[in-house]
């Protein structure tokens, strides 16, 4: 509710208009019910959100779907040189899974990208990273999700920021973004 908020008021703030301000303050957490029904612009909301061990989507994907995140989401990580699912994982591609075949995603595309952290060589990573994106896809294809719905990319370690075992893990990841187009 607060991404809506703050996503209103960034889209309103870009608005000049030569009228008077309003004298009576809104509050951002509750918006005003015509406000609630007013899609707020892809752009605003465009910031990885952590929703599990392993899975980071963007606000877009979050909040059009509903995605509950999961308790241990502050911690997104696959583990150590694998490429498999934990159970916070599935739940939250269950939800994204049901949102793109019923929901407001339904037939529309969510790319994928593959993460590894940056120990072990280039041609590894870049593996790892498509198997971890291949285990989603292959996850979501389970509850209907089309294969073409799903497309993949691998950024292996090109993009790792992490430097101990604490950042690394957090490289460790697959994206999860509209497709756009």
């Amino acid at each position: 509710m607060k991404l809506v908020g703050l996503a209103l008021v960034a889209t309103f703030a870009g608005c000049h208009h030569d009228t008077k301000a309003a004298t009576t303050p809104v509050a951002i957490s509750e918006p005003p019910p015509a406000a609630k029904q007013v899609a707020p612009p892809a752009a605003e909301l465009t910031h990885d959100q952590k929703v599990s061990h392993t899975l980071a989507m963007s606000g877009e994907l979050v909040q059009l779907c509903g995605i509950r995140r999961t308790e241990s989401a502050a911690n997104p990580k696959f583990a150590y040189d694998t490429d498999e699912l934990t159970t916070d994982d599935r739940n939250v591609l269950e939800q994204l899974a049901t949102c793109m075949t019923t929901g407001p995603l339904k037939g529309k595309a969510v790319a994928l990208v593959g993460r590894a952290d940056p120990r072990g060589t280039e041609e590894y990573n870049l593996a790892l990273g498509s198997r971890r994106a291949t285990s989603v896809s292959s996850y979501l294809q389970r509850f209907g999700v089309g294969r073409a719905q799903l497309p993949q990319t691998t950024r292996g370690a090109l993009d790792a920021t992490g430097t101990d075992d604490a950042g690394w893990a957090a490289d460790r990841r697959v994206d999860l973004t509209l497709a756009k187009g």
